[in-house]
């Protein structure tokens, strides 16, 4: 297929990934760092994963959603980073328009499905120190079980209209995308159409999504930090603080980016496209690499039970 910039196509059969605009020459340099990212994130939440699932310690609600975080962070950079490697290494640039389609669907799913676990999250670490004597009977696993699924359904649902709405388009003037992945924008921006549709939905879900999920995790940590203060002496203060320590990281990992990509995808007109290009993977990459770690280092039982697997003890007793 051509790579040129002019089709006479009603709509493509395939798209062309453009990869970093402006870097050409240098994406194979680029690709280190990512590629180590990303070997990173897999091998950390795997380990996550078979923490949890092997310690029966850890079978809490606190530890089920860092379970589903961990899947999430699994998926949404392994939807992106194969193919943008692929496009770097191997000049792999087609996609079908059909993948294309379920890879937006991806991205934008499991982005909402992480924010809403962070909230869950913070509704854990809101009743563990608020309301510690109801946590159990508070958060049950049925209960856990129905939060995880209602994320999932509502990033689902969020992000289903930005595929239909893109299926919708005639993209008669190029199939080149400028970017390394099917990012909802990206691809409608090629529409000889009206699309201002996919434009205000597309905005309105990513400031729905990330203004009511922090608003929530700011009232909980309200409401936490209320109640941490009330206690009566600096240890105990800071000792019942720590227990946030490692979820407030994931939080600032998480939010961070994502609110300066949303920025800068809207407004920034005069910033560079590859600039764009490589906040968005960044976005896309670090908080599933960042969160094992952060996880892992900061909690006491994942940290024991890591050492143990790699020094090859006998069975601790967790406290």
């Amino acid at each position: 297929m051509s790579d040129s910039n002019t089709t006479d196509f009603t709509n493509p059969s395939t798209f062309i990934l453009l990869g970093i605009p402006g870097l050409e020459a240098a994406q194979i340099w680029i690709s280190i760092p990512f590629c180590i990212m990303y070997v990173i994130a897999v091998l950390g939440n795997f380990i996550i994963l078979f923490i949890v699932k092997t310690e029966l310690s850890l079978h809490g609600p606190m530890y089920y959603f860092l379970c589903m975080l961990a899947v999430t962070d699994l998926v949404l950079c392994t939807c992106t980073i194969p193919k943008m490697l692929s496009i770097f290494w191997f000049n792999s640039r087609e996609i079908d328009f059909t993948a294309c389609l379920t890879q937006m669907f991806f991205i934008h799913s499991f982005f909402a499905m992480e924010s809403g676990i962070i909230v869950a999250m913070a509704f854990d670490r809101y009743v563990a120190i608020c309301d510690p004597l109801r946590h159990s009977t508070t958060l049950t696993n049925h209960v856990v079980a129905k939060i995880s699924l209602s994320m999932v359904l509502r990033g689902a649902m969020l992000a289903l209209p930005c595929p239909l709405l893109a299926r919708q388009w005639s993209y008669c003037r190029t199939n080149i995308i400028p970017h390394t992945c099917c990012e909802h924008m990206a691809v409608v921006n090629l529409a000889c159409a009206d699309i201002r549709i996919s434009s205000y939905y597309g905005l309105t879900v990513a400031n729905l999504v990330i203004c009511l999920d922090m608003f929530f995790i700011t009232v909980s940590y309200t409401q936490i930090l209320r109640a941490i203060f009330s206690l009566p002496t600096k240890d105990a203060r800071l000792k019942t603080f720590g227990t946030c320590g490692s979820h407030l990281c994931a939080i600032l990992a998480f939010y961070i980016p994502g609110l300066f990509s949303i920025l800068a995808s809207r407004v920034g007109h005069h910033v560079a496209l590859h600039f764009h290009v490589l906040f968005a993977n960044v976005c896309l990459l670090v908080p599933p690499m960042l969160n094992p770690i952060i996880f892992g280092v900061r909690t006491k039982q994942i940290r024991d039970r890591l050492l143990q697997l790699f020094t090859h003890k006998g069975p601790n007793v967790f406290l």
